[in-house]
Parts: C-alpha cells; structure tokens; sequence
C-alpha cells in the first residue's frame, strides 16, 4: 500500500464515518480539484454512488468555464446539486469591492440559508492543511456554533483516529477528509484515478489558475502546465503559494482568520 493508498483510506474512513453519524449531511463542491476529488472519493466509499446532496454556492462572480465543468459532472456523475446562493446579497449590490462583506454575504450567508432550509447536520468539505495557516489549525470533525462561529482556539483533540463526532444543540460539524493532503497529494490522485480536470488549471498563453474561485478575485499565475505531469512539476518548482491568486489570502493576515471565525469555507 503506497502512501496515496493510506491517504484515500484514511479519507474514505472519514466520510463513511461521518455518513453513519449524521442523518442529514451534505457535501460543498466549488467544482476545483480538491472538492471533485472529495466526491470521486465519496463515489468510492458508496459503490460508485453519491448518496448526499452536493451544494454548489453561486456568488454569480464565478468563472464560465466554472459552470461549465460543474454542470458536465453533475451530468456524467448523477448528483443531486443544490445551487446556494443569497439573492438579498445581490438586491443590495454587495460586490467584491468589499471582499470581506461579500465573501460574508454571498458565501457564508448563502450557506447559512441552506444548511437551515434543510436541516443539515454536517458537511463534508474539501480543504486541506496546506492551504492556508488558518486552516492548518482545522480538525477532521470540526464544530461551528448555530451563528456559524468556529472557535479556533477551543479544537477538540483528536488522538488515535479518535473523533469528536457528536454535535452539541445548535451546532453543525465541518467535516475534512482531505485534511492530511497536499497540493501535489490531490494531482497525483487525479492523475492515478484519471479524474476530470477543470482546463483553468492547464496553461494559456502562458498562465493558468492553481486556485479556483470568483473572477474579480482570483488572479491567474505563471505557468506552462498543459498536462497534470507538468503541474505537479511546476508546484514542486515553484516558490509561489497555492492561494497566491486568491485575493481574501492577500488580505492581513488576520483577515482569513476572521473569515473562517465567521463561517467561511
């Protein structure tokens, strides 16, 4: 068993785990490569099924081709997709001018609304260590209070793959199989399960995006990536953050932190 082996195990463990707790879990794609290799895993855990709900969360600032690939996988993998999104965000005109307020507005509120319109429980959600400093300090099975508050100062310990899977009243859990993962750890999994790929990630004219999110927030990077081997060989090069395109990430440092504080994803 290779080391992708124990990562898929572990992930799977995870989401089955989580699948047995919660009566009403749902899943959230933002149609990248971390949260379509969660569902490609979730298939896995479930005989080729998605037995969840997926919750796509429309900003309407995202990119096309975005829509696109998340409309061809919906298709070719069955998914029950719930489209969230805040239309009193849009009525007041809340734009990314203010990337604070609307990442609030259109992403946090949207999911709020959701989660209460259907009662969910519990999560499942692609993020990963790596990422960000913040979400370093993420558990597997990780509390947020019923105003959406994460307390990342008061984690639950988790020892021995023993989770705290038990929610308290008023609670929901954000549940992160891929947390163990790196960047290099996802393409090298796409690669071996040839799963679809979003093209935004392959080179043009000489840029591409290694970090998916709204248009106005989201810078391409230099690269000449046109195959997943020349992505991960570029990441392994590179000097350059995953999220360095990603405008919240450039933000003071304490804005991410205060971000997911508030219930960002």
């Amino acid at each position: 068993m290779d080391y992708l082996d124990r990562l898929e195990n572990e992930s799977i463990y995870i989401i089955r785990e989580a699948y047995n707790k919660y009566e009403k879990l749902g899943m959230l794609w933002s149609a990248g490569k971390d949260s379509t290799t969660l569902i490609h895993l979730t298939r896995k855990a479930f005989l080729g099924r998605v037995p969840i709900p997926v919750i796509y969360i429309d900003t309407y600032f995202h990119f096309q081709e975005m829509y696109d690939f998340r409309d061809k996988c919906v298709k070719m993998w069955d998914l029950n997709l719930i489209i969230s999104n805040n239309k009193d965000a849009v009525k007041k005109g809340i734009t990314p001018k203010d990337k604070l307020a609307c990442c609030t507005a259109r992403k946090t509120e949207a999911l709020k609304q959701t989660i209460e319109e259907y009662g969910f429980e519990a999560l499942l959600l692609g993020i990963r260590r790596d990422e960000h400093g913040i979400r370093a300090k993420e558990r597997f099975f990780s509390p947020r209070d019923r105003n959406f508050r994460w307390n990342y100062q008061d984690q639950p310990p988790e020892l021995w793959e023993q989770y705290k899977t038990r929610k308290e009243e008023g609670q929901h859990l954000r549940v992160h199989p891929l947390l163990s993962w790196t960047e290099i750890d996802v393409w090298k999994y796409i690669q071996r399960e040839n799963l679809p790929v979003n093209p935004m990630y392959f080179a043009r004219n000489g840029k591409r995006y290694r970090s998916l999110g709204c248009e106005p927030c989201t810078q391409s990077v230099k690269g000449n990536a046109g195959t997943i081997d020349d992505v991960i060989k570029e990441i392994e090069e590179s000097k350059v953050g995953e999220r360095s395109g990603r405008a919240q990430d450039k933000e003071e440092a304490y804005a991410m932190q205060k971000l997911r504080a508030l219930g960002y994803m």
